[in-house]
């Protein structure tokens, strides 16, 4: 067994609050035991950098916390979190853990890919958990560091199976979404929703619209923030008579909140990666469904797996099979969707596996 490194005392933590300047100071960071803040019996230190949204957001970067959260609980270890507020902060944060003695650091989303290949390519010997990410910067088809663990996720084949939901649920014939900024890990929930509409529409025979992303071309905020653009983004696709909404990037999802409570009308949204309904309580009245990235499971089993020296470097893909993703409950909507909708979703699903309903995505070209 590798000897592992001192950790870092502290105190317990549910969530990590760290502001970390673009001068590069030295981050707060918060580093606990998740069982209450009892002695650990472990000197492994698992670590956890997220991106801009922050562990609070809901949604991504708060799913993978948990993940991390759980792993350190029953491993009898503490762990260290830091928060990111924008890309200046990844290398300085990345740097910070390194010095600190981490032995797994877990770095939340794409946009840290750089920045976690620099680390993990100077530090050979510490073990990286990239979430939403291949590690492959120079697209040549293979990871830029051996130590890099991938966590993916095929959304799209969720994603069609809520784009058929919604098809099926619309009453005005047009369906919406929009995203954060276009990115592969972004447009992969829009592909599937659209090309879930698109099967329902041609086995139904019903004209069903999807506003805001025609295959290649979309609707973006430009970032991931829950600002007043995520809201007039979601306001121009409302206005276009969509009745249900897919927003993708975590706390945008706030903006179409808000454009829904403006314009007064029935709209039903879609989350994403989490249970909108059980992560955030507003939501309720409106969420339909969630889109599923199980990515506190798969965050929980690589850090385990890390802390017993069993470390699989291959990258992990999540699909519909293996439970990697999923649609949530339709929850406050059950009695809303048509009765035959979730026997038609098991058939979907069922086809989606067994590859007889093809679903492309940029992990499944």
């Amino acid at each position: 067994m590798k000897m592992r490194k001192a950790l870092v005392g502290g105190i317990a933590a549910l969530a990590a609050t760290t502001v970390l300047a673009a001068c590069g100071d030295a981050p707060e960071e918060s580093s606990g035991s998740a069982d209450g803040g009892s002695e650990p019996t472990t000197d492994f230190l698992p670590c956890i950098v997220s991106d801009a949204g922050g562990f609070d957001d809901k949604s991504f970067n708060q799913l993978s916390y948990e993940g991390v959260e759980q792993a350190a609980d029953e491993l009898g270890a503490e762990f260290t979190a830091v928060e990111s507020n924008s890309e200046n902060d990844y290398g300085p944060n990345l740097e910070s853990l390194v010095s600190q003695g981490c032995d797994v650091i877990v770095t939340v989303g794409f946009a840290l890919s750089a920045a976690t290949v620099e680390s993990a390519t100077a530090n050979p010997d510490i073990e990286y958990v990239l979430i939403d990410d291949a590690a492959d910067n120079d697209f040549d088809g293979t990871k830029d560091a051996e130590n890099i663990k991938p966590l993916l996720y095929d959304t799209a084949q969720a994603a069609f199976l809520a784009g058929y939901a919604a098809a099926d649920f619309t009453t005005s014939g047009t369906v919406g979404t929009y995203g954060g900024q276009p990115f592969p890990t972004v447009t992969i929930f829009m592909d599937g929703f659209k090309q879930g509409v698109d099967y329902y529409a041609s086995e139904k025979g019903k004209d069903v619209t999807v506003a805001g992303w025609d295959g290649e071309n979309g609707s973006f905020t430009g970032g991931f923030e829950a600002n007043q653009t995520a809201t007039n983004t979601a306001k121009q696709l409302l206005d276009q008579g969509v009745d249900v909404i897919l927003p993708v990037g975590g706390p945008i999802y706030q903006g179409a909140l808000t454009a829904i409570a403006d314009s007064g009308d029935d709209v039903a949204l879609i989350g994403v990666d989490a249970d909108f309904y059980e992560t955030d309580p507003s939501t309720q009245d409106v969420v339909m469904t969630s889109i599923l990235k199980n990515m506190k499971v798969s965050t929980y089993e690589a850090v385990m797996a890390a802390g017993n020296d069993e470390f699989d470097p291959e990258a992990y893909v999540g699909t519909l099979e293996n439970d990697g993703v999923g649609i949530a409950p339709f929850h406050d909507y059950e009695g809303q969707v048509s009765e035959s909708l979730q026997g038609e979703l098991d058939e979907v699903k069922a086809g989606i596996i067994d590859g007889s309903i093809e679903v492309k995505s940029y992990l499944n070209p």
